[in-house]
C-alpha cells in the first residue's frame, strides 16, 4: 500500500513539473510572437490551469492569429471573471472579435460599458461621436466594387502595387519545401515580393514569379513603393546583416526598411535606411507624390500606440528625423500601411479609430501641409476583419487592397477596387415641411412666420412664406422639434414633431390657421344662435308651465273625483251596513232617514214635550253609535195658517229639537237644524180644509235626515 502512494506522489510532482514546463515553454513562444506554436500547448495547460495569464495569452495567440472566435470564447471567460483592473485593451480585442463575427451592437455594448466605468467620460462621450460618424459613413452604402483575384491562394496575398504592366505584392509558397522556414506566428513560410502580369491577375493558373533573387531573402519581403522613373524601390524586411537575420537583445528580429536601385537590369545597392533600429520596427513605406517624403509605421519612441504613421524627408541619400503625424492620424492602438494617392490623400490602416472591426482603412486629406482628421473610406471595403494595405490611381478611381475577411481563398487576399462613391460623409438629417393654409377657405397664406424651436424652446430657424404657403427646414435625425406659424389677424397654432433615425425622411407640418374675422363672425352667429336658442327655451317653459298647470288641474280634479267616489263608495258601503244594523235607518227617495215615531208640538208652539224626549233619545244614540253620523232636523207644518208663521214655527221647532241633542252632549257640528214650514207636503191638502185632521197631523212632523255619515 506504502508503495503505492509512493508511486502517485511521485506520478502527481512529475505531472506537476511537466505542466509547469509546458507553461514556461508556451509563456517563451507566446512572447516571441511564436502563436501559432503557442496555442496548442495553452490548450492542454488550461484544463488544468485557467489562470488569468493563460487565458489572457490563449485568447491573444487567437486574436493574432485571426482565429476571432476561439479568441472570443477566451476573451469573454477573461473578462466574466477576471475584469477587475483589467487593462482596456482586453475589452477592445474582445469588442472586436465581436465585430468579426457581426455582433457590433454587442461589440459597442462592451466599450460602452467600459468606458462609463471610467472617472472621466471624456473617453466616453467621444466614442458615442465616432460612432454616430460611423453610422454616417454607412449611410453613404456601398462606396466600392471589390472583387477577389483569381491568384489568390490558401495562403497570405497582400500589399499589392502596380509597376510598369505588373502587380508586385508580397505571398508565401503554395506548398511548403522540406528545407523551407516557417514563419511561426501563423504557420506559414515567409513572406517575398512576387509579381505578376496585369493581364493575368484574374486568372488562378497563372504563374506568379519572384519578384527580384536580389532582393528575396530567406526573411520577410513585403510592401513594395517604386518611385515615379522605376529606378528606386522601398520595401519592408526583417533586421538583416550580411545574409543573416538580425536580432536584438531580446532576440527578436524587428521590421525594417530597406532601399533598393535598379541598375543594368537587376536590383542592387539594398540598404537599411538609417532610421531603422535593432530594438523597434519600421515598416509599409510609402512615398509622397513629389518623392520628397517617405511614410511609414513604426512603433519607435514617441508612438502614441502600438504602432504609428511617421514621416522622414527625404534629400538625395540623406534622410532627416521621423516626425510622428499627430493625433489626427495616429491613436493608442495600431495605425499601419501608409499610402499616398496622386490627389495627395493619405491612406491608411487603423483599429485605433472607430471603424467595422480590426483594421480598416482610413483616408486623411493633406492641407497645408497638415492632414486632416482621418475618415473611414466605408463600406464594403472595410469589414469586421483587417483590410489593408490600401493602393489606388486617383485618376481611374481603381486599385487594390487586402483582406482576410470570410468568403476569401485563404488567409490574405488581395481585392481588386473600384470607387464608385465620393466620401460624402453628413450627419443624419431629416425635412420638417408643409403647407400653412387657411382653415376655411383652404387657401394657401402668404407672409406666415414660421419658427423652428428645438426642445429648450430656443429659437433655430425662421421663414416668412410666400404666396404658396410652403416651409421646409433641414434638420438632425433623433430630436424633437416645435414648430410655430403665426400671421397678423390669424390664430398661431404648433406642432410637436419627433424624428426617428431614418434618414431624408420628409415630416409633415402643415397647419392650418383661423381669420380673426371669421372667428368674430362665427361668435356672433352662435351669439344670435344662443339668444334664439333662449327666446325658444323661454316660449318652451311657459308652454311647460301652463300645461303643468292645466295637467296639475286636470290631476286635481281628478284627484278630487277619485276621492269623491272613494267617498262616495265609503259612504254607499257605510249607509248599507248602518241600514242592515240598525232597524230605524231607512231609504227613502233618496234620503237616508232615522225612522221615529211621531214627534209632537202642541199648537203654534215648539217646546219639546215629555212624551217626545224618548223618541229624541233613540236618534241620540244612533248619533253617538255613529260619531261621524250628521244629522239635519228638518221641522214641517200643516198647511193651515199664514206661509210666514208657519216658516218661523217650524225654524223654532227645529231649533228646539236641536237645542235638546246639544244637551245630550251631540257636538253642534253633527246636529243641523231647519224649519220648511208648510213647503214640503207629504199629503197635499189644496184647499186646506180639504184635509182631515189626521193627515194635517201627518203633514206636522219632524224628520231626522242623515246628511253624512
Amino acid at each position: 500500500m506504502k508503495k503505492i502512494v509512493l508511486i502517485l506522489i511521485v506520478f502527481s510532482i512529475q505531472l506537476i513539473n511537466a505542466q509547469e514546463q509546458d507553461l514556461k515553454r508556451a509563456n517563451r513562444f507566446f512572447d516571441r510572437t511564436f502563436y501559432n506554436v503557442a496555442i496548442p500547448l495553452y490548450e492542454s495547460i488550461i484544463r488544468e490551469n485557467s489562470s488569468v495569464t493563460v487565458i489572457k495569452n490563449l485568447a491573444d495567440s487567437y486574436y493574432f492569429t485571426n482565429d476571432f472566435t476561439n479568441a472570443q470564447r477566451y476573451y469573454k471567460l477573461l473578462i466574466n471573471n477576471y475584469n477587475k483592473d483589467l487593462e482596456e485593451g482586453y475589452y477592445f480585442k474582445y469588442s472586436q472579435t465581436l465585430k468579426a463575427t457581426g455582433n457590433y451592437k454587442a461589440a459597442n455594448s462592451v466599450m460602452r460599458n467600459y468606458f462609463s466605468s471610467l472617472t472621466d467620460q471624456k473617453f466616453l462621450i467621444d466614442f458615442e461621436k465616432e460612432l454616430v460618424n460611423l453610422e454616417n459613413v454607412s449611410a453613404i452604402g456601398n462606396r466600392f466594387e471589390i472583387k477577389n483575384l483569381g491568384i489568390n491562394t490558401p495562403n497570405s496575398e497582400f500589399g499589392a502595387v502596380s509597376e510598369r504592366g505588373n502587380l508586385v505584392f508580397s505571398g508565401v509558397k503554395k506548398k511548403a519545401g522540406l528545407f523551407d522556414k516557417m514563419y511561426k506566428w501563423n504557420g506559414e513560410t515567409y513572406l517575398n515580393l512576387v509579381s505578376i502580369p496585369l493581364k493575368n491577375i484574374n486568372s488562378s493558373d497563372s504563374i506568379v514569379n519572384y519578384f527580384s533573387k536580389e532582393i528575396n531573402t530567406s526573411m520577410h519581403e513585403s510592401n513594395a513603393v517604386f518611385t515615379k522613373d522605376g529606378k528606386t524601390i522601398y520595401f519592408t524586411r526583417n533586421n538583416y546583416k550580411k545574409g543573416r537575420r538580425g536580432k536584438n537583445k531580446d532576440k527578436i528580429s524587428n521590421l525594417q526598411i530597406f532601399k533598393a536601385q535598379y541598375v543594368n537590369d537587376k536590383w542592387t545597392n539594398i540598404i537599411s535606411l538609417p532610421f531603422n533600429s535593432e530594438n523597434y520596427s519600421t515598416e509599409h513605406p510609402a512615398l509622397s507624390t513629389d518623392e520628397k517624403t517617405l511614410y511609414f509605421a513604426s512603433d519607435m519612441p514617441g508612438s502614441l500606440g502600438s504602432f504609428d504613421i511617421f514621416s522622414v524627408s527625404i534629400s538625395g541619400d540623406a534622410y532627416g528625423t521621423p516626425q510622428n503625424l499627430g493625433n489626427l492620424i495616429n491613436t493608442s492602438k495600431k495605425e499601419q500601411f501608409p499610402f499616398i494617392s496622386k490627389d495627395n490623400k493619405l491612406y491608411f490602416s487603423s483599429n485605433g479609430h472607430e471603424g467595422y472591426g480590426s483594421l480598416d482603412v482610413f483616408v486623411s486629406q493633406l492641407q497645408n501641409d497638415v492632414f486632416l482628421k482621418a475618415e473611414n473610406v466605408g463600406l464594403p471595403l472595410n469589414s469586421g476583419y483587417d483590410d489593408f494595405a490600401f493602393y489606388i490611381d486617383s485618376e481611374y478611381n481603381e486599385g487594390y487592397f487586402s483582406s482576410n475577411r470570410l468568403g476569401g481563398k485563404g488567409s490574405d487576399d488581395i481585392y481588386s477596387l473600384k470607387e464608385v462613391k465620393k466620401l460624402l460623409i453628413e450627419d443624419c438629417k431629416q425635412f420638417i415641411s408643409g403647407i400653412i393654409s387657411d382653415i376655411d377657405t383652404k387657401l394657401p397664406l402668404e407672409n406666415t412666420v414660421v419658427v423652428l424651436q428645438n426642445s429648450d424652446a430656443i429659437e433655430l430657424q425662421r421663414i416668412v412664406t410666400s404666396a404658396d404657403g410652403t416651409f421646409n427646414f433641414t434638420v438632425s435625425c433623433e430630436t424633437e422639434f416645435k414648430v410655430n406659424a403665426s400671421k397678423e389677424n390669424y390664430t398661431n397654432s404648433f406642432k410637436i414633431v419627433a424624428l426617428s433615425k431614418e434618414r431624408n425622411k420628409m415630416n409633415d407640418a402643415s397647419m392650418e390657421l383661423k381669420s380673426m374675422e371669421e372667428i368674430k363672425r362665427a361668435a356672433q352667429l352662435i351669439l344670435d344662435e344662443q339668444n334664439k336658442t333662449e327666446l325658444a327655451a323661454i316660449a318652451l317653459k311657459k308652454k311647460e308651465a301652463v300645461l303643468a298647470q292645466e295637467q296639475n288641474k286636470k290631476d286635481l280634479v281628478i284627484a278630487a273625483k277619485k276621492d269623491k267616489d272613494l267617498a262616495e263608495a265609503k259612504k254607499k258601503e257605510k249607509i248599507e251596513a248602518i241600514v242592515a244594523n240598525e232597524k230605524d235607518v231607512v231609504k227613502e227617495k233618496n234620503r237616508l232617514i232615522i225612522k221615529t215615531d211621531p214627534i209632537y208640538f202642541d199648537y203654534n208652539l215648539w217646546y219639546i214635550r215629555k212624551d217626545s224626549k224618548p223618541i229624541l233619545n233613540r236618534v241620540v244614540e244612533l248619533m253617538k253609535k255613529y260619531p261621524e253620523m250628521v244629522v239635519e232636523i228638518g221641522s214641517h207644518t200643516d198647511s193651515r195658517g199664514n206661509n210666514t208663521f208657519n216658516m218661523n214655527l217650524s225654524s223654532r221647532r227645529a231649533q228646539a229639537t236641536r237645542t235638546y241633542f246639544l244637551e245630550q252632549g251631540i257636538p253642534s257640528k253633527r246636529i243641523l237644524a231647519k224649519g220648511y214650514g208648510e213647503t214640503v207636503q207629504n199629503i197635499k191638502c189644496i184647499p186646506e180644509d180639504s184635509c182631515t185632521e189626521e193627515q194635517h197631523e201627518l203633514n206636522r212632523r219632524s224628520e231626522f235626515v242623515i246628511k253624512n255619515i
